[in-house]
């Protein structure tokens, strides 16, 4: 019997078959990219971690190198894993798999249960030692996260490396910029006795003479404290991690 190509249950059939057809297409080839996303995630957090403590570009870091640079200067053997009273819960390369992002907006998951990755560099031009720390809060209209370098002294900012996802163009947006990284470095997060520093996050230049305050961006005040209680939540628990070590 011929097929009546007009009738609805060939239309709805084709339809099926079609929907059937590409859906097994489409599940096929995220399949085949599922290794390059994966490899294209890990290379930019690896030069996200580097952005912290030197300047890529500079340097000639990018995608097609990342993989082979990244291991020069961080040793994922020593990589540390933190709990939130920065105690020492493992040690080695499951710390670059830790998904800071992803445990920060998980409201089933307690506070004690969460962790906190520690990445271990050797900055090749001064053979010294660097602490890099990933950071993860909310600005005004979605997630911001960084990582924030330490020199060998476990207390002084080397430098920053801070983005977002969503924030306002030209006013929150500006927390990737230099200007504003910039304003962290040499600041100390504890003090003489291992004590952490709170930051504050200032506006109108008011803080230019005081190193546990950061000028601001101005008309991006929301983003800036959302970078301050973000900055604080965490540097309070790696500074513990520190003074814990530095007294043994």
């Amino acid at each position: 019997m011929a097929l009546n190509k007009e009738s609805n249950g060939f239309t709805f059939g084709f339809a099926i078959v079609l929907v059937v057809v590409l859906g097994v297409i489409l599940a096929s080839l995220a399949e085949g990219l599922k290794p390059l996303k994966e490899k294209n995630v890990r290379v930019k957090k690896q030069i996200d971690i580097l952005s912290a403590m030197m300047d890529v570009e500079k340097e000639g870091i990018d995608r097609s190198n990342a993989e082979t640079e990244f291991s020069k200067y961080v040793d994922l053997s020593q990589a540390v894993i933190l709990n939130n009273a920065g105690e020492e819960v493992a040690r080695g390369k499951e710390a670059f798999e830790v998904d800071i992002k992803k445990e920060y907006r998980d409201k089933n998951l307690e506070e004690k249960d969460k962790k906190f990755p520690l990445f271990i560099a050797k900055d090749k031009k001064s053979n010294e030692t660097r602490y890099i720390i990933p950071v993860v809060g909310k600005g005004l209209w979605g997630p911001i996260w960084g990582y924030i370098c330490l020199e060998e002294d476990m207390r002084t900012i080397q430098g920053v490396s801070f983005d977002h996802k969503t924030e306002t163009p030209g006013l929150g947006a500006e927390i990737n910029k230099p200007f504003f990284m910039d304003r962290w470095k040499t600041s100390q997060i504890s003090n003489d006795a291992g004590d952490f520093q709170k930051y504050e996050v200032v506006k109108d230049n008011s803080g230019s003479t005081d190193p546990s305050k950061v000028d601001g961006i101005t008309g991006g005040t929301i983003t800036s404290k959302g970078v301050e209680e973000m900055v604080n939540r965490s540097l309070e628990i790696y500074s513990n991690y520190f003074k814990n070590i530095n007294s043994k």
